[in-house]
């Protein structure tokens, strides 16, 4: 074995990162630096990728692919400079047969092109026909939707066909930081276990992709075919327009309108959301004005020539960041055959515990215009639909079976969403929710969001099955399961009308700790994960969220669900959640509960291990 082979040996033992190359930069690889900040790369063997080696605390590179000599793409990736933290994959199949060079721009200050050279990059470049996709993180969840790799914000252009129900997201393919932004695209039979598909929409020339919709044209109004699959995203490059797609293979991937962009505004404006209304027979679609803090409503016949009709929100609401990722669509009043509209508005920063997070409205919509319900003083209240730190760009499936509304959400937070200790892969999403309204004690009308009914899919074993027990001063305690690194669910009835505050802490061995208490007289649930775990990687993590309950009689029901990096809290059938994101040393071995001033009853506790 040569002296290379040996030196690589040696660094897969001692534990290199991922994707080690197996192979020297030179072995189809050709490396030619032309100053201190630009170098060709030229790629002259056979093989499925290059792996490129990341840094994650450099600067990106601006990589400018070449193709025969031409331009075909640009992608920024953050190449290693002094050590590598992971690779990603640059898929050279599509350009089989031809030249393939990338002309390389690095930002890193270098006094000479000697320095230059000593970048580890170059020698870490690697051909492969694999990439490598197993988990190697600590944090990633058992079953929470995530990338395989890479970075992931909003979900969107959701829809459901044929069984299948399709997520896409916004995703950076070359890093675990927000660059890049594509349409990765993910799909599932059953919202629990997701398929990772190729990725269905990349830049173009008028700029990156960001959020956007896909809706069935079950009439063929955009000439496509009935039931085609046609998609509006924000093209954002210089400016913020609107572009049109449509797919021929149910979504996998996509056709771009020659005419593009098909809404053109003189100021920011993104993440289109459209619906067909039966109505009217017309399409609806729902555009944030990002930094007017308004939705604009437009009217369309057949996606294509859209019309300005209104403007909802100035002035109301959340005023405290940009609007985006809206949502428009109608419910029906919980016990009732009573209708309202619902536009979820999502709000970055402004959240009620800092940062991202998810507003609604609730009140009624013409075909045109949307006029939210006033409260008993006659004005417009701020609801939010999570009362968690880390829900934000909750958006809805379009064509839902069975005329449900189910929506999913990114469980992050843009205060700390790029820190949180992970790296091979950054964001998970929410669990799946189904929505509804319901009229609360205080006469207004809110949004509830229960659990999809395919998560009862997940549970496993029973572990702890609790009936009628009293709880006081003394916490009692339940073991909860350890298999899938404590993965679990758990049920709870709470009757607290002889006690003041109901305290439910989850704890490991280590000291780590969620403390959760329900404060019986204010009507409210709060979340502690200031000792969660790991906290230390943002000043605005440590963090206490309170949510109402929206209950007047001292008695609650908690649905718990609890992964590897988050809690999931749905109360009263998803009439109050909140969900937040926890990174401890070891998982949560037990579940503690004890009651302040009086007794109260657990009426019953179940807690289930989870299927992986």
């Amino acid at each position: 074995m040569n002296i290379v082979k040996l030196a690589l040996a040696a660094i897969v033992m001692l534990g290199a990162p991922a994707h080690t190359p197996i192979a020297s930069a030179s072995d189809g690889i050709e490396v030619n630096h032309l100053g201190v900040n630009n170098t060709l790369v030229r790629v002259t063997g056979d093989s499925r990728y290059l792996l490129l080696p990341v840094q994650e605390s450099n600067d990106d590179a601006r990589i400018n692919l070449l193709v025969d000599g031409r331009l075909d793409k640009t992608i920024n990736v953050r190449l290693a400079k002094s050590k590598v933290d992971y690779y990603v994959p640059l898929d050279l199949s599509p350009y089989k047969g031809h030249e393939v060079a990338m002309n390389i721009i690095t930002t890193q200050g270098r006094s000479t092109v000697r320095e230059a050279k000593e970048d580890v990059c170059w020698k870490d470049m690697t051909l492969s026909d694999t990439f490598d996709t197993a988990n190697r993180e600590k944090y990633r969840p058992i079953y929470h939707h995530t990338p395989k790799y890479g970075w992931m914000n909003d979900p969107n252009g959701m829809f459901y066909k044929d069984g299948v129900w399709h997520l896409y997201f916004q995703h950076n393919p070359y890093g675990s930081k927000w660059q890049n932004m594509s349409w990765g695209h993910s799909t599932s039979k059953d919202l629990i276990n997701w398929t990772a598909e190729p990725i269905a929409l990349e830049p173009t020339g008028l700029g990156t992709v960001f959020s956007g919709s896909c809706a069935l044209d079950t009439n063929n109004t955009a000439g496509y075919g009935k039931d085609a699959v046609v998609g509006l995203y924000t093209s954002a490059g210089a400016s913020q327009t609107q572009s049109l797609v449509w797919s021929k293979d149910d979504g996998k991937t996509f056709e771009f309108y020659p005419a593009n962009p098909v809404i053109t505004l003189e100021s920011e404006a993104r993440d289109p959301n459209m619906f067909w209304d039966e109505n009217a027979k017309q399409w609806v679609l729902i555009l944030a004005h990002a930094p007017e803090h308004e939705m604009l409503i437009f009217t369309s016949p057949d996606m294509k020539e859209w019309t300005l009709q209104s403007a909802f929100g100035k002035g109301i609401g959340a005023q405290g960041g940009v609007w985006e990722c809206p949502d428009l669509f109608k419910l029906k009043v919980d016990g009732s055959d009573e209708e309202k509209w619902v536009v979820i508005c999502n709000l970055n920063p402004g959240g009620p515990f800092g940062g991202s997070a998810t507003q609604y409205f609730v009140g009624n919509f013409d075909g045109k215009t949307f006029k939210a319900d006033t409260d008993a003083s006659g004005n417009i209240p701020t609801k939010w639909m999570d009362f968690g730190k880390d829900h934000y760009a909750t958006v809805s499936w379009s064509d839902a079976p069975d005329n449900r509304r189910t929506a999913i959400g990114w469980m992050s937070n843009w205060q700390y969403a790029a820190e949180v200790p992970t790296m091979q892969f950054r964001s998970a999403n929410t669990l799946p929710r189904d929505l509804g309204l319901f009229r609360a004690a205080d006469g207004n009308i809110y949004l509830a969001s229960a659990p999809a009914p395919e998560l009862l899919a997940l549970r496993d074993k029973l572990t702890v099955n609790v009936r009628r027990t009293n709880i006081g001063k003394k916490a009692k305690t339940y073991s909860l399961p350890a298999t899938n690194s404590g993965a679990c669910e758990i049920l709870m009835d709470i009757d607290a009308r002889k006690s003041k505050q109901i305290d439910l802490v989850l704890a490991n061995n280590a000291g780590e700790k969620v403390v959760m208490a329900y404060d019986v007289a204010w009507h409210a649930l709060s979340f502690d994960r200031r000792e969660s775990g790991i906290v230390d990687f943002s000043q605005d993590f440590p963090a206490v969220t309170v949510s109402p309950t929206f209950e007047d009689n001292g008695k609650i029901s908690l649905r718990i669900f609890i992964d590897k990096s988050s809690i999931e809290v749905f109360g009263n059938n998803g009439q109050f959640v909140m969900t937040n994101l926890v990174f401890p040393k070891n998982p949560y071995t037990a579940l503690s509960i004890s009651s302040t001033d009086g007794n109260a009853k657990i009426e019953n506790l179940k807690i289930y291990s989870i299927n992986e």
